[in-house]
């Protein structure tokens, strides 16, 4: 069974940075687009950044120039470092590993809770 396990959120001051991991089980991430999402109360879930299986990325506007998501395919781990956070950060962020046959069969994290105070 594949499983996404996301960590490194936590409370931060307005300007801080936290870097996310995501460790992928039960599979391989190598050919997979794989995606950082975040969720804020009573708003809909957003990309934030992701990057394919060569290395090409992309961001949300919002986060441009603060945040850099990154992989390592040897230890199945997508990272992604956020400098400089702002209160509008704060949100449930979420892994995703994007499946190269369907988008049903997308596999989600449970999320890990950014909070970034002013």
């Amino acid at each position: 069974q594949v499983q996404l396990v996301e960590s490194g959120g936590g409370l931060v001051q307005s300007g801080g940075s936290l870097r996310l991991s995501c460790t992928v089980f039960g599979t391989y991430i190598n050919g997979n687009t794989m995606g950082w999402y975040r969720q804020a109360p009573g708003s809909q879930r957003e990309l934030v950044a992701h990057i394919t299986s060569g290395g090409i990325t992309n961001y949300a506007d919002s986060v441009k120039g603060r945040f850099t998501i990154s992989r390592d395919n040897a230890k199945n781990t997508v990272y992604l470092q956020m400098n400089s956070l702002k209160p509008e950060d704060t949100a449930v962020y979420y892994c995703k590993r994007r499946s190269t046959i369907s988008t049903s069969q997308d596999v989600w994290g449970q999320g890990t809770q950014v909070t970034v105070s002013s």
